[in-house]
């Protein structure tokens, strides 16, 4: 099942839905999980929450997460 979760725009960060009623324009929300669709595979930061290449996390897999957006 599909599931939203919320995030800073700036940071990448998880926010909460407070956040985002006080921030609409600095938060984004997205849908992650089964039946969503998501088809391409993502690498963020793991301290930043940010999207990194794959270059990135080819050199840093300790430091990546992957995941289908």
């Amino acid at each position: 099942m599909a599931k939203s979760v919320n995030r800073s725009a700036s940071s990448g960060r998880f926010v909460s839905k407070a956040t985002v009623a006080r921030w609409p324009g600095k938060t984004t929300t997205e849908g992650v999980g089964s039946g969503t669709g998501n088809s391409r595979t993502v690498a963020r930061s793991a301290s930043t929450g940010k999207f990194v290449t794959k270059a990135t996390a080819k050199r840093n897999p300790g430091g990546t997460v992957e995941q289908q957006v």
